[in-house]
């Protein structure tokens, strides 16, 4: 990514530099981050499922 670049994530919405692009959608390294270190009993787990579905969503539309 560019070093001005800025795209929005999926997951908090906020427009970002830096994060991983997966299929056309945008997740931040901070909400990446988050994710990956978020216990399958954690309250928020159930959030981060619905924000990774848009992409399969997106995928298959």
């Amino acid at each position: 990514m560019g070093e001005n670049e800025r795209n929005t994530c999926i997951v908090c919405g906020e427009p970002k530099e830096e994060g991983i692009t997966i299929v056309t959608e945008f997740i931040c390294t901070s909400c990446e981050s988050e994710m990956v270190h978020t216990p399958v009993e954690d309250e928020k787990y159930p959030f981060f499922v619905r924000r990774l579905k848009q992409l399969w969503v997106k995928f298959h539309a």
